[in-house]
């Protein structure tokens, strides 16, 4: 802990100096953030849609470096970011519910994405890449791996909620694809996890559901 005396009065230099010290401090002692401002989305970036879903592949294979804040940021706004006034999706959803609830699994702990306010919110400080991986050990090392969830209990009942949620699990994971491979990330969609762990990891309710993976990574250096 560093103290300050009150009566010394610290120059700009000092107060940098100081900023530094604690900045470092905290990484020393491994803190994770508990939010993360993203960057405003690129609208402009990327191959035309055309070009997009001829190229677009499954890839197991992507470098372990960490993406940057611009290409996290554009990758989930992608994803099922608000793209009008009126709180609507890039992503459709049965009945406009909304039900999707994107989990942001990194090496620091896992964060949960609101897209309203475009920033991501600390939801545990645990590494569950390891829940998500079963026989995929290339999970464990991803830079991020995106964990797709229903909220089911957003439907009216009389509603096969599973089954809607499930659908919509489906589209925010092909925008996932398409922007990947729009602009030269790497992914897979992926089913395979235990879901019951990882449900009880980030403590969701029952009527949550765990449906979907996509690990997104740079391509491996050639």
């Amino acid at each position: 802990m560093i103290f300050i005396k009150r009566s010394k009065k610290l120059n700009m230099k000092q107060i940098v100096m100081l900023l530094s010290i604690l900045l470092l401090s905290n990484m020393a002692m491994g803190q994770t953030a508990r939010e993360i401002k993203l960057n405003a989305p690129n609208k402009e970036r990327g191959t035309s849609l055309m070009k997009a879903l001829n190229d677009r592949h499954s890839s197991r294979e992507m470098d372990t470096k960490a993406l940057n804040l611009q290409d996290l940021s554009d990758l989930l706004w992608a994803a099922n970011g608000v793209n009008r006034s009126d709180g609507r999706r890039t992503a459709p959803t049965a009945m406009n519910r909304q039900d999707i609830d994107l989990y942001v699994a990194l090496p620091e702990g896992t964060y949960l994405y609101d897209a309203k306010e475009f920033l991501l919110k600390l939801a545990i400080e645990q590494d569950i890449r390891p829940l998500l991986a079963g026989p995929q050990e290339f999970i464990k090392s991803a830079p991020v791996v995106l964990v797709i969830v229903s909220d089911t209990a957003k439907f009216p009942a009389g509603i096969d909620g599973k089954l809607w949620g499930a659908f919509d699990a489906g589209i925010v994971s092909q925008n996932i694809n398409i922007f990947c491979s729009a602009v030269g990330l790497e992914t897979v969609t992926r089913a395979y996890m235990d879901a019951g762990k990882v449900k009880e990891a980030l403590r969701l309710s029952e009527g949550q559901i765990v449906m979907l993976n996509n690990p997104v990574g740079y391509p491996k250096p050639k």
